[in-house]
């Protein structure tokens, strides 16, 4: 009987993958874990021929050494981002590795819109201040969307759904890719990446983490954009230098700033510290700026996407599990398919 060790899994991972596993796979045994994947916690994947992990969790050299020696043969990851793991280490081990490259899109690309939309109108805002019984209208001025240029980064999946329904908006429309995606040609500018960030009102981020993105928002891009223009993240956290953003903001050059997603995630996201002391001081300095709204890394978070990558994550165990060509691996025999210095992968 085939086991799997799942890490960093909250209720709803338990639910979606067993509902999955119980249809599809029910001959699977599967060991739940609510605490992450790092050196420490290696050894209780020993005796299972894979893992399945989160974008959070540790898998270095030192991580992946540690699960082979415990008998794992395979790293499964719920995600599209693999940032978190060392493809070349697991190369020379010989390790399985697939994700999960396409949930949803649709998901994704309409919170960053719900973000751009409560940050310009400032309905959370509002929505606090009629429950204390205070209707008054100041401090709420927004801007309409329709005729206002946004840029999108990354012209992946996620990418071309946030353009489709911007383009409902009635916005105009520039993206920057390497690698333009065709379906957009007919409605969406192609241009460098230092035209798209000083000719655009909102700028939004849907592409990958990988060395050539990492910091792609900078001190240097940072002071390309138009003054006053909004920033969205739903993508990866280190896309943005946070320091260089809370010098533009404090500047008040970048009009406003929407994240779902933080560079430094892994110590605060995906846990209640409502009782404790946050000791990262530059997300508590982010949160005192009225024109910065922050979430815990939600966007994929409806119902139809966790089954999808539950279903996703288990088939790619399965085509493991019986020798089968995996549409979804990162390594295709023995050989990395992506490399961290590569152009941006779609997501």
């Amino acid at each position: 009987m085939p086991k799997l060790a799942v890490f960093s899994v909250q209720p709803h991972d338990k639910k979606f993958l067993e509902l999955v596993r119980g249809e599809k796979h029910p001959s699977l045994e599967v060991t739940y874990h609510t605490f992450a994947l790092n050196t420490e916690t290696a050894i209780l994947a020993a005796d299972n021929e894979a893992v399945c992990v989160f974008v959070n969790d540790v898998l270095n050299a030192d991580v992946l050494t540690a699960l082979v020696g415990h008998g794992v043969r395979a790293v499964l990851l719920r995600c599209a981002g693999y940032n978190n793991v060392d493809l070349v280490a697991a190369e020379a081990l010989g390790l399985f590795v697939a994700n999960v490259p396409s949930y949803s899109p649709a998901a994704v690309a309409e919170f960053a819109v719900a973000l751009i939309q409560t940050l310009n109108r400032k309905t959370h805002r509002a929505f606090n201040r009629v429950r204390e019984g205070n209707f008054n209208l100041e401090g709420l001025l927004g801007f309409t969307i329709r005729g206002k240029t946004v840029g999108i980064v990354g012209t992946g999946k996620i990418g071309v759904a946030f353009a489709h329904i911007m383009r409902g908006f009635g916005c105009r429309l520039l993206a920057y890719d390497p690698y333009p995606a065709a379906e957009l040609e007919s409605f969406v500018e192609f241009m460098e990446l230092e035209q798209v960030l000083g000719q655009s009102d909102i700028i939004s981020l849907h592409c990958p983490l990988i060395e050539s993105t990492w910091h792609i928002i900078n001190e240097k891009t940072l002071s390309q954009m138009k003054k006053g223009a909004m920033l969205v993240n739903t993508s990866r956290g280190g896309l943005i230098d946070t320091n260089a953003v809370v010098a533009s903001l404090k500047a008040q050059h970048l009009g406003g700033l929407a994240l779902d997603v933080y560079e430094a995630e892994a110590a605060v996201f995906y846990g209640d510290h409502s009782g404790e002391i946050i000791h990262d001081d530059v997300l508590m300095r982010l949160l005192t700026f009225p024109n910065v709204i922050i979430c815990g890394h939600q966007a994929f978070f409806t119902e139809e996407a966790l089954e999808e990558i539950s279903g996703t994550t288990l088939h790619n165990l399965e085509d493991f599990l019986q020798g089968q060509p995996c549409p979804n691996s990162l390594l295709k025999n023995g050989h990395l398919l992506v490399r961290r210095d590569s152009h941006p992968v779609r997501v």
